[in-house]
């Protein structure tokens, strides 16, 4: 039953209810859309198992689908069909076998009338709360054109709605049926669309209240199906203390004047092997020890890579991770759509109390939006700002490409969602290859405008003294200004 608070009724998918702004408002119809195979039965299934939680009665009016089959492949999901009501209208095989002389036309009208004749009977005495019908376009064959399936739908609809029931029809998209008539018709619409990588579900129409914009994703799992709303930071905000979070290496937090601002956004770029991830959970070794737990997301490394490399210079992820300030995340990227990505970083936020968040790296996260690169710069905005929001500190690592030469801030172009941007680079000087670390952009307060040298030990990072004697750092071949002084770019 309705809650008194929302007036609305769970369609038993927490994706889908938060999508709703709470679910389904009672006594109304809602169509799903999509093509064969989408799950629109499963939603239908979903919504019945979540009124029987209620102590609701339930009817499934199933037109098209064998019921034994219907009944096991719910069952298989998790659904409990002994207390869902069925009424059972799916054609039988001695539709194929009996004769038929008769015109099409008129054998629809023929077997239409008895047809409604035991939905009103079943409806009136089942009495229910809660209707699915699967699926309603099969009606329209049982017509003599389009005319007659509106006027028939429009009353079978006003029927529905006098029982007091609330109503979801599914149907399926084919090029001969009036799909957008039947929207116009019913009070919401569910669209789902099941692409060749991805499945997304949206809300085009919901009478009577505002729903979440956007393209949202689902999956189909041994337990029904799952829904992961778009990643928006409208909704979510907490207060933030903008107090430094530093990195316990005084060069850093020189650089840094103190170090990052708490729940702002950071990139750490540079090239591959320049100690990007490793300088990124320095931030969260030092949050550690102050007792702040940390997420790491990892899209282009192992797990037990970068334990190993971690615990070697003098990161200890093993300790961190057994007192459960670290929590360290493998990320598929071509098996999840950004949206579960969102969905996975809030329960961190929200339910484990993370502060600081770090997404390595940005390119494996592209890979989540399957090639939609247009779609990049929005994700990442939605999720800097829903961090930001929440009053997490964040780190994103982008690798970029030139190791030396042209100097790029970052790969993505997407230094704008930066609050900081903090910079590595390789360096060869007089045959060896050295490190360098520079801060290039920091919102909230001052920092130092000097490159000093970086580097990765046993005993973990370090960082000298500025270059002050050397031009040229960033195109990483850098030069002497003062050839009687060869300090190797440090000072004495």
């Amino acid at each position: 039953m309705a809650s008194p608070l929302t007036d609305r009724l769970s369609t038993g998918i927490e994706g889908l209810d938060e999508i709703l702004d709470g679910g389904l408002i009672p006594a109304r119809s809602y169509v799903l859309r999509g093509r064969a195979g989408s799950g629109k039965t499963i939603i239908g299934f979903h919504v019945l198992a979540a009124g029987i939680a209620e102590g609701e009665t339930v009817l499934f009016i199933n037109l098209e689908e064998d019921l034994d089959d219907l009944r096991a492949n719910a069952a298989a999901l998790g659904f409990d069909t002994d207390a869902i009501e069925f009424l059972d209208l799916s054609p039988t095989a001695d539709v194929f076998t009996e004769d038929q002389s008769y015109e099409v036309f008129e054998a629809a009208e023929v077997e239409q009338q008895p047809l409604t004749e035991e939905i009103v009977e079943t409806v009136t005495e089942v009495d229910p709360d809660r209707v699915v019908v699967d699926p309603l376009t099969q009606l329209r064959y049982l017509t003599s054109g389009d005319y007659q399936f509106r006027k028939q739908l429009v009353g079978f609809m006003r029927f529905l709605k006098g029982q007091g029931a609330t109503v979801v029809f599914t149907v399926q998209d084919t090029a001969d049926l009036p799909t957008d008539d039947i929207e116009f018709i019913t009070d919401g619409t569910i669209l789902l669309e099941a692409g060749r990588h991805d499945r997304t579900i949206q809300v085009p129409k919901f009478r009577g209240s505002a729903t979440r914009d956007g393209e949202h994703a689902y999956r189909i799992t041994d337990g029904g199906m799952e829904v992961y709303p778009a990643l928006q930071p409208g909704p979510h905000g907490a207060d933030t203390n903008r107090e430094d979070v530093p990195s316990g290496v005084p060069g850093i937090d020189k650089l840094l004047n103190g170090g990052l601002a708490r729940g702002t956004v950071s990139i750490i770029s540079g090239p591959t092997g320049v100690g990007k991830t490793t300088l990124g959970t320095q931030f969260m070794k030092e949050a550690a020890g102050r007792g702040e737990r940390s997420v790491i997301y990892l899209f282009e490394e192992n797990e037990g890579t970068f334990r190993s490399r971690s615990n070697a210079v003098n990161i200890p992820v093993d300790d961190m991770i057994e007192r459960g300030t670290l929590q360290v995340r493998e990320v598929e990227a071509l098996e999840r759509s950004p949206q579960e990505f969102g969905r996975m970083v809030r329960e961190d936020v929200e339910d484990e109390d993370a502060e600081i968040v770090m997404v390595d790296g940005i390119a494996g996260y592209r890979l989540t939006l399957r090639g939609a690169d247009d779609a990049m710069l929005k994700r990442m905005h939605a999720l800097g700002r829903y961090l930001n929001n929440m009053g997490v500190t964040t780190i994103f690592v982008d690798e970029t490409k030139n190791i030396t030469g042209e100097f790029n801030a970052t790969q993505e172009n997407i230094s704008y969602l930066a609050d900081n941007i903090v910079f590595l680079r390789h360096l060869e000087l007089q045959g060896e290859l050295r490190k360098a670390i520079g801060v290039l952009k920091k919102r909230t307060s001052d920092f130092e405008r000097t490159l000093r040298e970086f580097e990765i030990t046993s005993r973990g990072i370090t960082v000298g003294e500025p270059f002050t004697r050397m031009r040229g750092v960033l195109s990483g071949t850098p030069e002497m200004v003062d050839s009687e002084e060869d300090t190797g770019g440090r000072e004495r």
